[in-house]
């Protein structure tokens, strides 16, 4: 029997796998680590080697496997650590995969942004997930770490005072260069609205429908964003069309969080000082230079949403003009992109104590960066930070606790926390910074 390999990209042949796949290849720490890719077609698998000029390197295997072809997936499944799926939508192909990485204890990433999904699999797998101790992390990419990683930060930094404090509301400001939604986003959109039961999309669109832990209302969405910073100029802004799906994921960590530190009781410090908080709030929106343009942007985005939803032609029009599978930008396009998510987290306590926490990106962030931030979430199962060789019971000993102690569906921050932070530094398109402010701070 042919030894593992420690890392398998499923969907390599599509534009954001060619992206994991050419990132993969040079890593830094390449020689620590094995991979494979997979897809339907090995004449395509080949023809991407010759394309990333890697034919004539033995170390990268080539599985053929169609994720609807149960044995297929299930030897390509058993032949790895982790899969990095990239093979969307997930409604219709992601949730196979999920269950073989379950029944084998295989550890699984990938890029979804479809709520209603991630739902199914915590409802489906999660149980099963503990008891093999496979991790399975959704939304690896842009959706969500960003969002993940702000409200994290807030929290970390609030836990680090003299006497520690909990979060009360916790607001992230994305502001960012892209070269255009992907196909695959714009596939989930329209696969969520024609092939999901109507019952299913309500329940995911529910306050904390992924959170084992019912915390307090969100904000209602408005038709223009103001985020005060003490010393500072309030951020203006407009609805960003993936704060539901960006919040239920944050809202997934609060409740990973706050139900570990409630079953552990004080007799745990980790558990206490990780929680947010029971008065925990989160929520989020897209930059916009002033109200006008707020105000504008929000207009548009409801409308184009209402008539994606309610009109099968506009569907069709949005299928036709968006990128292929297997398309995408140009790599200049994707070099001349950028993120900047500004997090403001203000705690509980009278007078309440505001951090500031800002993640910044270099490239473009549905793609290039998308393909970095999954990349990085695999080698945090397999590889520790430091090392050249692959020692995955290291890597994950040094993981946060609940990924360390069990497998189950958990989010990037309650399955990699410090960890991959530190990875999205060491690759120098990433920026992090977080610090207590006050009235005498000027804004960046």
């Amino acid at each position: 029997m042919a030894p593992k390999t420690d890392l398998l990209v499923l969907g390599a042949t599509g534009f954001t796998g060619r992206l994991v796949t050419r990132y993969l290849s040079v890593h830094p720490q390449r020689s620590g680590f094995t991979f494979a890719i997979g897809a339907r077609s090995p004449t395509k698998l080949k023809s991407l080697l010759r394309d990333l000029n890697l034919h004539r390197d033995p170390g990268i295997g080539l599985v053929q496997v169609d994720v609807t072809n149960p044995a297929e997936l299930e030897a390509a499944v058993k032949s790895t650590r982790v899969v990095i799926n990239t093979i969307g939508p997930y409604w219709r192909w992601g949730t196979p995969v999920v269950a073989a990485c379950v029944k084998h204890g295989v550890h699984h990433v990938d890029l979804t942004g479809e709520t209603v999904w991630i739902k199914h699999i915590i409802q489906n797998y999660d149980y099963t997930a503990s008891r093999s101790r496979a991790i399975i992390v959704p939304s690896c990419g842009n959706d969500s770490i960003p969002s993940d990683i702000g409200a994290y930060l807030g929290n970390k930094t609030l836990k680090s005072l003299p006497i520690p404090l909990d979060v009360g509301t916790s607001t992230t400001a994305h502001e960012f260069k892209s070269a255009g939604i992907s196909g695959g986003s714009i596939n989930s959109i329209i696969t969520v609205i024609e092939d999901v039961p109507r019952k299913a999309q309500r329940e995911s669109r529910k306050e904390y429908s992924l959170s084992p832990v019912a915390g307090r209302r969100s904000p209602k969405m408005q038709l223009y964003y103001s985020l005060p910073i003490p010393g500072a100029r309030p951020i203006t802004g407009a609805f960003f069309v993936m704060m539901p799906v960006n919040k239920a994921l944050v809202q997934r960590t609060f409740g990973l969080l706050e139900l570990e530190a409630r079953t552990s009781g004080s007799s745990s410090k980790e558990a206490q000082l990780d929680r947010y908080g029971p008065d925990f709030v989160y929520d989020e929106f897209m930059v916009t230079p002033n109200v006008v343009s707020a105000v504008f942007i929000t207009l548009a985005v409801v409308t184009v949403f209402l008539l994606i939803a309610l009109l099968r032609p506009v569907r069709w029009l949005m299928k036709k003009f968006s990128f292929q599978s297997g398309e995408g930008p140009s790599d200049e396009a994707m070099q001349n992109g950028y993120m900047v998510s500004t997090n403001i987290s203000k705690s509980t306590s009278e007078p309440p104590v505001y951090v500031k926490s800002v993640m910044k990106g270099k490239g473009d962030p549905g793609y290039l960066l998308t393909a970095i931030m999954i990349s990085e979430c695999a080698l945090c199962l397999i590889l520790p930070a430091d090392s050249k060789t692959s020692a995955p019971e290291a890597a994950r000993a040094s993981l946060p606790p609940l990924a360390r102690r069990g497998g189950g569906v958990f989010t990037p921050m309650t399955a990699f926390g410090d960890v991959l932070i530190k990875r999205l530094e060491k690759t120098r398109r990433f920026e992090f910074s977080s610090s207590v402010i006050g009235e005498d701070d000027k804004r960046e």
